[in-house]
């Protein structure tokens, strides 16, 4: 006897089968990211609400209990501790900082003024002003008082005075403007970016209207492949007052997630 057609729910049934590699490859691909987002995002949310206590306040306490004041480094050896092994916090880390790039170029530059934007806790801040010469001065940009207010105790710890590290509260765009009026900024021979990505191209925009980057200045992006900078990106490489190179690196404390850093050399206005 002839077969009876398929039925709707079959026909159903072998779709969601044809779908099921294609929707376990991307679960693989992406399990890094899931992960991330868990722990990064939910579980640091949860323990807010619950202990009352920001995470970056409760990193604070973890130095404060295991770090030796006046000591830079182990200062950050610590607060890689808790990050590793407690909750992430979203710092520009050991390996992009000390192995791959950030302190390297410091030590080849020798730059007498250095200019954070996105001080969050105060990791890369204590990480620049330990590699920076005798006699650098470094200012730090954080749009949020909170977190300011932990980095500002994070730079004390680690033993660093107001005349080597000069935090300044504000967002990036109100404060760049006046950097050289309110702050003494003449112009800055490193510039190392680690705030929100969305700002990347209109903070260096601004420094460059600014006049605030020294010829032959480096500008260190971080994270511009992910979460990610493409606008950035593309500006340096094709408004001809950059050589830009693209270093492949990992995300901070998770080395299966590319993240990038962008080095880039200030030729002049061009």
């Amino acid at each position: 006897s002839p077969q009876a057609p398929p039925t709707p729910a079959m026909v159903s049934a072998v779709l969601a089968l044809a779908f099921v590699p294609l929707l376990l490859t991307l679960l693989l691909r992406s399990r890094h990211l899931l992960a991330l987002l868990l722990r990064a995002v939910l579980l640091g949310w949860l323990r807010d609400r619950l202990s009352g206590v920001p995470r970056e306040q409760r990193a604070f306490q973890y130095l404060l209990a295991n770090a030796v004041p006046g000591d830079p480094r182990h200062v950050l050896s610590t607060f890689d501790r808790w990050s590793q092994r407690c909750e992430h916090l979203s710092c520009v880390g050991p390996v992009k900082g000390e192995r791959e790039g950030v302190v390297r170029l410091l030590c080849e530059r020798a730059p007498r003024t250095v200019l954070e934007l996105g001080t969050y806790c105060g990791y890369g801040t204590v990480l620049l002003a330990n590699a920076m010469p005798p006699g650098a001065r470094l200012y730090t940009v954080e749009p949020d008082p909170r977190h300011a207010a932990v980095a500002e105790k994070v730079i004390r710890l680690a033993g660093f005075a107001d005349e080597k590290v000069e935090l300044i509260v504000g967002p990036s765009a109100e404060v760049i403007p006046r950097l050289r009026e309110r702050h003494g900024l003449q112009r800055a021979q490193f510039v190392f970016m680690a705030h929100w990505k969305r700002c990347y191209l209109r903070d260096l925009r601004l420094l460059e209207e600014h006049g605030l980057l020294a010829e032959g200045a480096t500008v260190l992006a971080d994270n511009v492949l992910f979460p990610g900078a493409p606008r950035f990106l593309q500006y340096a490489r094709s408004c001809g007052r950059y050589r830009c190179r693209l270093h492949r690196a990992s995300l901070e404390y998770c080395p299966a997630i590319p993240a990038g850093v962008a080095e880039l050399r200030y030729l002049g206005p061009g």
